[in-house]
């Protein structure tokens, strides 16, 4: 990747369940800004036939598969999400492969000034030198476990293990560039990502 022209690349993360997807639609449908979305990439990595995959089915043996050869995504999280060293085995396969996905969009989209980069693991995956500033969604703890539940039909536990998995929110804010607080009303928070436009533009 090249960034010598400065163009603008917003890096998008927050905590699971903040409202990162909101905030890309809109940029998408109102301000027509490409989304680099990391988990379209992270879902690739693992399709039928690929390495990842192999891997992944090598370690956890083939009851991680779906009868149709898919990775059975739900079983995998009750791995992963209960223990962090296999977490980590996880990650180390695929942010590689997300981050050479990521730079070769970027380059493709070398006509647009602006682009966003969706990474709900930003920091955590360390891609944030990818960008020119990072935006931060986020609320409650208790809104995150909420909306978990009732999107993924997660349980209590389940959701709090999937926040605890990532870096706490307040740190992520402390990092960022632009925190989009989205614990109010969908009008407030679309309200601060026009401000964070305008404010930051080049």
């Amino acid at each position: 990747m090249n960034n010598d022209d400065k163009r603008r690349i917003i890096g998008l993360t927050g905590g699971i369940g903040t409202g990162k997807t909101t905030v890309s639609n809109y940029l998408a449908s109102v301000y027509n800004l490409p989304i680099l979305d990391a988990d379209v990439y992270a879902r690739d990595a693992v399709k039928v036939g690929s390495t990842i995959l192999n891997l992944i089915a090598e370690r956890y043996g083939l009851d991680i598969l779906l009868p149709d050869g898919t990775l059975d995504r739900g079983r995998l999280g009750n791995v992963v999400f209960n223990n962090f060293e296999e977490r980590r085995w996880l990650e180390q396969q695929i942010h590689p492969f997300v981050r050479d996905r990521i730079v070769e969009a970027i380059d493709n989209f070398n006509l647009h000034p602006t682009v966003v980069l969706v990474v709900p693991l930003l920091f955590e995956a360390e891609m944030t030198d990818l960008c020119t500033e990072v935006w931060v969604v986020s609320c409650s703890q208790q809104q995150q476990i909420q909306r978990l539940i009732q999107r993924d039909r997660l349980t209590f536990e389940q959701a709090q293990l999937r926040i605890n998995s990532q870096m706490p929110i307040d740190q992520k804010c402390a990092k960022a560039d632009v925190v989009l607080d989205n614990s109010s009303t969908l009008e407030f928070l679309l309200q601060q990502v026009d401000a964070a436009i305008k404010s930051f533009e080049c």
